[in-house]
């Protein structure tokens, strides 16, 4: 056999072997979860994230409020009454405040309320589609197209999750239990004074 059929040889063997090994090896691919990993993935990064501090009602005990568990991420409730806002406390380089329940604030850009993640289809999340969500973590706006998403809902820093975290988040705000809750719309920054104002 001469030297060039061995190289030859080589070459055919060695090619398939390099390009393999580039597939395999190049870059990282993510694991497909199972729906069940997904919505375990989806509660541990809502936990960890915090949402509940917002998106739920609280109860007051020893250690200051806490996650009402009965309500869990239904937002801001309906009928609770707004208390009247000082508007000369508000503004930059002075205090946005927040309601009693730590569902609402008020600031510069308004008021707004945490809104509704249970899968609700009236008043929660129920009628959004995966992508939906997705678009409204990504731009930061109500259904991916509508309003500004308000303070102080952190998206800048959601729209950074893999696709795959904002699927699972998305996957285990889907299944918990729908809770009915028609949270308030957010209200302008030139009306807090007239609706509001002491």
């Amino acid at each position: 056999m001469s030297i060039k059929n061995l190289f030859n040889g080589l070459l055919l063997f060695v090619f398939p072997v390099v390009v393999f090994l580039q597939i395999q090896c190049g870059s990282p691919q993510e694991k497909v979860m199972t729906k069940d990993e997904m919505i375990k993935r989806g509660a541990y990064l809502v936990n960890f994230g915090g949402c509940n501090d917002c998106h739920s009602p609280k109860v007051f005990t020893d250690m200051g409020p806490v996650p009402d568990t009965t309500k869990l991420l239904s937002g801001h409730q309906q009928g609770l009454v707004i208390p009247r806002v000082d508007t000369s406390l508000i503004g930059p380089g002075k205090w946005y405040l927040s309601n009693g329940d730590l569902t609402s604030w008020v600031g510069p850009w308004g008021i707004s309320f945490a809104a509704n993640l249970t899968p609700d289809v009236q008043t929660g999340i129920g009628a959004w589609t995966e992508e939906i969500f997705i678009r409204a973590m990504r731009n930061g706006l109500h259904l991916g197209a509508g309003r500004p998403i308000l303070p102080p809902m952190p998206f800048m820093g959601l729209a950074g999750l893999s696709d795959a975290d904002l699927k699972s988040v998305f996957a285990y705000l889907k299944s918990i239990k729908p809770i009915s809750n028609k949270v308030p719309d957010p209200v302008p920054p030139n009306e807090v004074a007239a609706r509001y104002g002491k």
